[in-house]
C-alpha cells in the first residue's frame, strides 16, 4: 500500500470502531459521562485505555495457571501410575 493510500484511509475513518453494547452499559457509560462532565466517547475511550491492561493481565494470568495445572495434573497422574506399578 502506498503512503497516499495511507493516508486517505486514514482520513476516511479507517480508525473508526463501532461496537454494539446492552442498553444498561450505555446508558452506564452515559451516565458517567455526564456525572463527570465528559462526552460518552471521551468515557468509551478511557475504559478501553483502563481496560485493555487488566484484560492482558488477566489473559497472562490464566495462561499461567492453566500451564501449572497441566503440569500438576501430568505429575499426579505420574505418581498414580508408579503406585499401581
Amino acid at each position: 500500500m502506498t503512503e497516499t493510500n495511507t493516508e486517505t484511509r486514514r482520513l476516511r475513518g479507517d480508525h473508526c470502531l463501532n461496537v454494539f453494547v446492552s442498553y444498561e452499559l450505555k446508558d452506564k457509560l452515559k451516565a458517567l459521562a455526564s456525572k463527570y462532565d465528559r462526552t460518552t466517547s471521551d468515557m468509551v475511550r478511557a475504559v478501553l485505555r483502563i481496560g485493555i491492561p487488566m484484560m492482558e493481565g488477566l489473559s497472562e494470568a490464566e495462561e499461567i495457571m492453566v500451564r501449572e495445572y497441566i503440569a500438576l495434573f501430568r505429575k499426579l497422574r505420574q505418581v498414580k501410575s508408579l503406585k499401581e506399578i
